[in-house]
């Protein structure tokens, strides 16, 4: 670390905001300052899509989420990222 940064109490987000923008982090630290994290139980984001199946296939896939106590449309996630994988 090249020098302290003392980080003032913020009465709202403007005047962190102003803060942050007249700091040169480069003069508090350096690049063997980081360590190296991981995030293993960080979810991906996800989004909400709507698509058009047979009722057939719907029923069925319906059918094998219940064999395997597993709620439909996580299952229909898991088809989906098993066949996006098989497809590199």
């Amino acid at each position: 670390m090249k020098k302290q940064l003392n980080i003032p109490k913020f009465k709202n987000e403007d005047e962190e905001r102003k803060f942050w923008s007249k700091v040169n982090l480069e003069d508090h630290f350096s690049a063997k300052d980081f360590e190296k994290v991981s995030f293993p139980n960080l979810k991906p984001t996800t989004r909400p899509v709507s698509i058009r199946i047979s009722v057939a296939d719907l029923n069925r896939v319906k059918e094998r989420a219940n064999e395997t106590n597993v709620p439909y449309q996580s299952l229909i996630k898991e088809y989906i990222h098993k066949g996006v994988g098989a497809a590199r």
